[in-house]
């Protein structure tokens, strides 16, 4: 499952700063499957995959006991022949949602909200594990999405010139990151409706930043995702289809709403796979 890269912000974007500089974001996953239902394999091309089969169910089973306060389930494909596996692979197929995660982790939602394929490779690029994920997001992601981040930010005592609204908007991110946890909205500053120079951008994502994790998410239009290296701070960016930036805010939150399965679109992934499976039973 290769995920091709591309800018965060696309050349031409942002206006260029008179030194020539220019706003550098860090690498994001390029393009990804809308939803299409799975071409699927006839019921007598499958009499021996048993083992495909079984992972399959036992995720169905997984979706079944899923609630907002559970546990991700982990179903690990180690085991599975390639055979086993390319049903797998046509069952589930790409849904809405790329993850990049550091240079070893990648998620891909599946066309089930809800169930993800990790993959993590080792230090010789070999992939080390493979395995599905049943939940909101996907774990291992979250739990590094803000590892070695610092846990608040240090305002300065003097601003570079042009910067003029950073200020204000550093003491709103200071006092809302001590807030995250449990059923806290997110608290999301729109740059889009606020003015602002391109020394403010440049000098807030300095400040900020880079973090680990870059997500696309097509499920509410084209939506690059990135976490900054500030603890529960993260860039949402919205684009057109000509890749021009349309909304562009900064979230402090656990995790973003707009890369996170809803709970009615896990029990509707729970129906829909029974159905697949049903054509095999």
């Amino acid at each position: 499952m290769a995920i091709a890269s591309f800018n965060g912000f696309g050349p031409g974007s942002q206006p260029g700063e008179e030194d020539g500089g220019e706003l550098q974001y860090m690498e994001m996953p390029n393009s990804m499957a809308t939803f299409a239902a799975p071409i699927l394999p006839e019921k007598e091309e499958v009499v021996r995959l048993d083992a495909a089969l079984a992972v399959l169910e036992a995720v169905a089973g997984s979706l079944a006991g899923h609630h907002a306060n559970a546990e991700n389930a982990v179903h690990d494909l180690s085991g599975l022949d390639g055979a086993n596996l390319d049903l797998v692979n046509q069952v589930l197929g790409e849904g809405e949602v790329s993850i990049i995660c550091g240079a070893d982790l990648q998620a891909q939602e599946s066309v089930l909200a809800g169930v993800w394929r990790v993959r993590r490779t080792g230090a010789d690029g070999r992939l080390a594990r493979d395995v599905i994920e049943v939940g909101p997001f996907p774990s291992n992601v979250l739990a590094r999405a803000f590892a070695g981040c610092r846990n608040a930010l240090a305002l300065p005592s003097a601003y570079p010139a042009g910067v003029f609204n950073a200020p204000p908007l550093l003491s709103e991110i200071c006092d809302h990151i001590p807030l995250v946890g449990p059923g806290v909205e997110p608290h999301v500053i729109n740059l889009s409706l606020l003015p602002h120079t391109e020394e403010d951008l440049v000098f807030l994502d300095d400040l900020l930043g880079r973090g680990h994790v870059a997500i696309l998410s097509r499920g509410y239009g084209n939506c690059r995702v990135t976490t900054t290296g500030t603890r529960d701070v993260w860039w949402v960016r919205f684009y057109n289809s000509t890749d021009a930036v349309i909304l562009n805010t900064i979230e402090v939150t656990a995790l973003p709403e707009v890369v996170r399965a809803a709970p009615e679109d896990v029990a509707d992934s729970r129906q829909r796979l029974l159905e697949i499976l049903g054509a095999y039973r």
